[in-house]
């Protein structure tokens, strides 16, 4: 259909004008999407820089374990220093298996920012063929015809210094968007390196692991050792009542950190005029004869209460019940609620505590593994960590406290048949 010359200047105007519009918007894009990676890999240096940390904190733990062997074949200390030691490694495993993770999905990003980018540079040299197109068969009188249709002079210079800059755009745009593939490109194969790398250190430090765990050999051989020299069992005997008071403490300070936060919520609610925070009530679930158990089988080897020990004669109390187990035993949480601690004492080992409202926490100790962090909302049953060994056995020690009272733990798990040996 012909069209008078006025008519199509409007149109190649508008097409014009759209094709600008694109050109611009892919750009933007462009650039948003290339300025993400730099700052990914100030993430990674951070992290790196963790990792150099722990791996200096357990090489600082290899020489005192190579210091304390010197002097002394089998102590508490040396059974201190490996357990330390093995907590380090653990936790520097997970930091590289979740950089892992992340390395993983920044470069499956990349990689869609990549495809993105190709599909918008197969559109825009569609556009760029179809103006090629044009041209051939119109020459410049399009550029023209739209200069002469003007209304003013002010209207003809305007868009005399539009076309131009849609010229100079039109090849600018294409060019730096193959540019800056080019350059997620380069990080992408960076990404993969770093992957390579990670997974690399992850290799060798589950070489660590094989070495440590050869070390953890010859701690059960020390452990045994001490378990049969008395003035160790003496040492080990004082420790217990003085790391019990030590998680005494930790309760207590729990207990003053939640008062001094529901003042600051009721202090709030008040100058906000708003309600204030319930006062907490003890869960539904948290009743007598009620929780489930925090391992599967085992046997009660240890009652709450006054226990004598079999080998000093001495009686001490158990502020828990210890439940013997093998090593690497799932421990699950007995209740919905927060991890509010983990932390770790010579004579309970690993230790995270749970709290369930209501003034009710349970404390979980002796664990080999930790797969929790503090901060961490849980469910019922959701794994806390596994169960590890102490100079008592292969056991999970377990408390309920309220408040500041120690609980009996069998009167609020369901009766199961563990008994005594």
């Amino acid at each position: 259909m012909f069209l008078p010359g006025s008519q199509r200047s409007r149109n190649y105007y508008l097409e014009t004008t759209m094709n600008v519009r694109y050109y611009g918007l892919a750009l933007f894009l462009v650039m948003v999407c290339c300025r993400f990676p730099a700052f990914g890999q100030t993430e990674i240096q951070s992290k790196q820089t963790e990792l150099s940390r722990l791996r200096n904190e357990i090489e600082q733990y290899e020489q005192k374990i190579k210091e304390t062997e010197k002097k002394e074949k089998a102590t508490l200390s040396l059974l201190d220093q490996y357990d330390k030691q093995a907590n380090l490694l653990r936790k520097l495993i997970k930091a590289i298996h979740r950089q892992e993770q992340e390395l993983e999905k920044e470069i499956a990003e990349t990689r869609s920012t990549i495809r993105s980018l190709n599909s918008q540079v197969i559109s825009l040299k569609g556009h760029y063929a179809k103006y090629v197109t044009r041209l051939y068969k119109y020459g410049r009188s399009h550029d023209l015809e739209l200069l002469l249709a003007s209304q003013s002079l002010n209207q003809s210079l305007v868009r005399a210094e539009y076309l131009k800059k849609f010229s100079d755009q039109r090849k600018n745009d294409l060019d730096n968007i193959v540019v800056q593939r080019e350059e997620i490109e380069k990080e992408n194969v960076k990404l993969r390196q770093q992957l390579e790398a990670q997974l690399e250190l992850l290799r060798q430090k589950k070489k660590d692991e094989i070495t440590l765990s050869d070390k953890m050999k010859k701690r059960r051989q020390i452990l045994a050792q001490v378990r049969k020299d008395k003035t160790s069992l003496q040492q080990d005997a004082s420790r217990i009542v003085a790391d019990a008071k030590k998680l005494e403490s930790f309760i207590a300070k729990l207990i003053e950190e939640e008062r001094i936060r529901k003042e600051r919520e009721a202090a709030a609610a008040k100058a906000n005029k708003t309600p204030a925070p319930t006062k907490g009530t003890a869960p539904i679930y948290f009743s007598r004869k009620s929780l489930p158990w925090p391992v599967a089988g085992g046997k009660i080897v240890a009652r709450f209460g006054n226990q004598q020990h079999p080998q000093l004669g001495t009686v001490t109390q158990n502020t828990g019940i210890d439940v013997a187990v093998p090593v690497g035993t799932s421990v699950e949480a007995v209740a919905e609620g927060e991890v509010s601690l983990i932390s770790w004492l010579p004579s309970f080992g690993n230790i995270v505590i749970v709290d369930h409202s209501g003034g009710f926490r349970t404390v979980y100790a002796h664990l080999s593994e930790i797969t929790v962090s503090e901060g961490e909302r849980i469910a019922a049953k959701s794994q806390l960590g596994k169960s590890g060994e102490s100079l008592e056995g292969a056991i999970l020690h377990f408390e309920v406290w309220k408040d500041r009272e120690k609980q009996n733990p069998e009167l609020w798990l369901k009766p199961k048949s563990l008994s005594k040996q």
